[in-house]
């Protein structure tokens, strides 16, 4: 086994997290129940999560993985990391809860390595592992996931190594996919991927471990990938906590969400000075969306058909929240986009930045420029960077809310206490809601 390999099945076997970490896991516990039970029962309708559970019926592990995985990033509202450049809870619970523990801290521990897992496989990929086409979520989650489920089953050094080596073989899933129903899937692919990694290592199937995170980072990475990062200040501080868990308060791609916070301060600002919406929308002659070079690669829809696809799409989130002053659930699902927001949508034009250091270089100093040109030549500017839009926050209780509205008070006052999962009772009662 190399160094690096061994190194790493160490670290997720060993590490303690601490009650901080806990407590960011237990945010990430509600952000995806939030976003899964409306899938996982039906009240968001969604055709293809039928589609799955008729091609994967199964009560196995590995069947109740795969499409939880898939509910958790059907809304694509669901948790994002920044070193990961992707979705890991997504990927992580659903593997847990899929193999099962009666411990809550033990699965809120794995949770926590897990997410380290992620961010740090994410660091040591660098960024051309995203440019180059592949979803993070899956290719890096699948991995990330597996050593979750080694740390919540009590895998030892030596079955850690051969379970990240079952689920590096297996990695898979490409960006092209963003807009169509197979990205949620890749979420659910790779949950898959993980329980079956953890369940073939724990029945004594063996894998060459010897480089096997090395050749990974080699093949999937080749030009930017910094292998030391991935072991480097292991839990100092603990990737779930710093940068953390991002909450999304929208619906839509999260390289869309700069652009629309600054859509909607200008909606908020015309409507504060007792102006109508419609005027707004006549008034407007063109709109220019600026970012640094690279900023829109995840947001690549430019004319959307579909509400999935318009989640991906500057132009059309832009125009929704100039027209709306809000990003509803409901209109970013299967059905057609509408008419009068793609209308108001045509007339955006994106601009990269060009004194601005590319996105891909430092992710960190994203920000969306939008400029309304009216047709008496006043301009409208909004300028929105990344930390502005962190400092906005999620309330993950009214998350809860906006995501069940049919649920009553006491019901997710309820949620709200078990998906703390300070008991037995709160996992089994989580579990059951999720898997069925």
């Amino acid at each position: 086994m190399s160094h690096l390999t061994a190194e790493v099945a160490r670290l997720i076997a060993t590490s303690e997290p601490d009650e901080a970490a806990r407590e960011q896991a237990r945010q990430g516990v509600l952000d995806f129940f939030a976003v899964a039970l409306p899938v996982v029962n039906g009240s968001l309708p969604d055709a293809t999560r039928e589609t799955v559970r008729a091609v994967w019926p199964g009560d196995d592990p590995q069947s109740r993985a795969l499409r939880l995985g898939y509910c958790g990033h059907a809304l694509d509202f669901d948790d994002y990391h920044p070193d990961f450049r992707g979705h890991p809870g997504t990927v992580i619970l659903p593997t847990l809860l899929a193999l099962g523990s009666d411990d809550p801290q033990r699965l809120l521990d794995a949770f926590v390595v897990g997410v380290e897992t992620a961010g740090r496989l994410g660091l040591a990929v660098g960024s051309g592992h995203y440019l180059q086409g592949f979803h993070s979520t899956s290719t890096l989650g699948v991995i990330a996931a597996a050593a979750a489920g080694a740390r919540l089953m009590g895998a030892t050094t030596t079955q850690t190594a051969t379970i990240l080596a079952i689920a590096a073989t297996q990695s898979a899933g490409l960006r092209i996919q963003f807009g169509s129903d197979i990205k949620p899937l890749h979420a659910g692919l790779a949950a898959r991927a993980a329980v079956s990694a953890v369940q073939l290592a724990l029945h004594g199937v063996k894998a060459s471990t010897a480089g096997t995170l090395e050749s990974f980072l080699n093949a999937y990475s080749p030009n930017t990938q910094e292998p030391q990062k991935l072991p480097q200040a292991w839990g100092l501080p603990w990737r779930i906590i710093t940068p953390g868990l991002e909450f999304k308060p929208w619906p839509t791609c999260s390289g869309t969400h700069g652009a629309a916070l600054a859509a909607l301060r200008l909606h908020h600002q015309w409507r504060a000075a007792g102006k109508e919406t419609d005027d707004l929308i006549q008034a407007i002659a063109h709109i220019d969306i600026a970012f640094p070079p690279g900023g829109d690669v995840a947001a690549f829809v430019r004319q959307p058909t579909t509400g999935t696809e318009a989640r991906f799409s500057l132009e059309y989130v832009i125009a929704e929240c100039l027209r709306r002053g809000e990003l509803a659930l409901p209109r970013f699902d299967a059905r057609r986009v509408d008419p009068l927001t793609a209308e108001l949508a045509a007339r955006v034009t994106r601009s990269e930045d060009l004194s601005a250091p590319p996105d891909a270089q430092n992710p960190g100093a994203r920000f969306h420029r939008l400029t309304l040109q009216l047709h008496n030549g006043e301009q409208l500017i909004s300028h929105i960077t990344r930390q502005a839009l962190l400092a906005q926050g999620v309330d993950l209780s009214e998350k809860l809310r906006r995501c069940l509205p049919d649920a009553d008070k006491p019901t997710r006052d309820r949620w709200l206490k078990q998906t703390r999962l300070q008991t037995v009772e709160d996992l089994q009662a989580i579990r059951d809601f999720l898997l069925g």
